[in-house]
């Protein structure tokens, strides 16, 4: 069977007469005819039962209906991705992403991807709850935390980098209060809690730490005079000596690396929010958002934002 023949079966099946498949396809009804019967006789089955009335697929011809349109599709979409290829990639993105990380990494890299195509547009949408990304028309998502019912096959997800929450005080607290040297140390201590993206029945007081060396969990609860749902009110906290805080490595980068925060337990760390590509499941991915995706997986994979910090003592 040639495509001509794919063409042909399922212009039938969806006319239900030979005289409209004729039409549909600007061939001679004596053509459409006489092709169907070679094709039938080849194949040595009857695919179409014909009446007066109207022509119906039979159990095979059924069959070969609905390989023809996978076939077809698959020519159809093979044609569009390479007419695609030939051009400059052109059209609108639409990306979600939380507050923190979107401002601070995910724009800039938005940024430089608009400049290499520059018939590309973006629009960046900065949230704390992730949205229902295909109802309200977006792309996909930049996100930092696991969200339930999204690991089925409906979803696409892709890791862009490894993410670190690491324990953090300012010089001023340690020397006020000593640097703890075990997690349960943390119980004694004034810690900040960040609740951001809190969901019913979680409890944001217990952090989960994982040790470097054999990834051993330990949970701490801690205890701590201020918490917010703003990171940035937390960091602001943590600056001014109020308690230590549990923040990822992409937000408090610049604060290490010059020296306004210090790591503590330094070994110890919560590996649970990694950035991740979160997109709902599409059959055809157009080339733009394919570009852009790979073009985050390249910025992100060195985890640019260790960059600049100091290297952390061995234990």
């Amino acid at each position: 069977m040639d495509r001509s023949d794919l063409e042909l079966v399922q212009a039938i099946r969806t006319c239900g007469s030979l005289s409209a498949a004729a039409i549909q396809l600007g061939w001679a009804a004596p053509a459409v005819t006489k092709r169907l019967a070679a094709l039938e006789a080849r194949l040595g089955t009857r695919l179409f039962a014909r009446t007066t009335r109207r022509v119906t697929p039979t159990a095979e011809g059924d069959v070969v209906c609905e390989r023809a349109h996978t076939l077809l599709h698959g020519f159809e979409s093979l044609e569009a991705e390479l007419r695609e290829r030939q051009s400059e990639p052109t059209g609108h993105l639409r990306i979600a992403s939380t507050f923190g990380f979107g401002r601070l990494w995910l724009a800039p890299a938005l940024s430089a991807f608009q400049a290499m195509y520059p018939r590309v547009t973006v629009q960046l949408q900065l949230t704390e709850q992730l949205p229902d990304l295909g109802a309200q028309g977006f792309d996909g998502a930049v996100w930092l935390w696991s969200v339930p019912g999204h690991q089925s096959g409906q979803w696409v997800a892709r890791r862009l980098a490894r993410n670190q929450r690491v324990l953090v005080a300012s010089p001023a607290y340690l020397r006020d209060r000593g640097q703890p040297q075990t997690p349960a140390d943390l119980a004694t201590h004034a810690c900040l809690v960040v609740r951001e993206n809190e969901q019913a029945g979680q409890s944001l007081d217990t952090w989960v730490l994982h040790r470097d060396r054999d990834r051993t969990p330990v949970r701490v609860r801690i205890v701590g005079p201020l918490s917010s749902n703003s990171g940035e009110a937390v960091r602001d906290w943590c600056l001014e000596g109020r308690g230590i805080m549990l923040r990822s490595l992409w937000d408090i980068a610049p604060q290490l690396a010059d020296g306004r925060l210090q790591r503590v337990l330094p070994t110890w760390s919560m590996t649970n929010a990694d950035v991740h590509w979160l997109a709902p499941w599409r059959a055809q991915v157009p080339r733009r958002l394919r570009l852009l995706i790979d073009h985050l997986a390249e910025q992100f994979r060195s985890e640019p934002w260790k960059a600049t910090l100091p290297r952390a003592p061995r234990g």
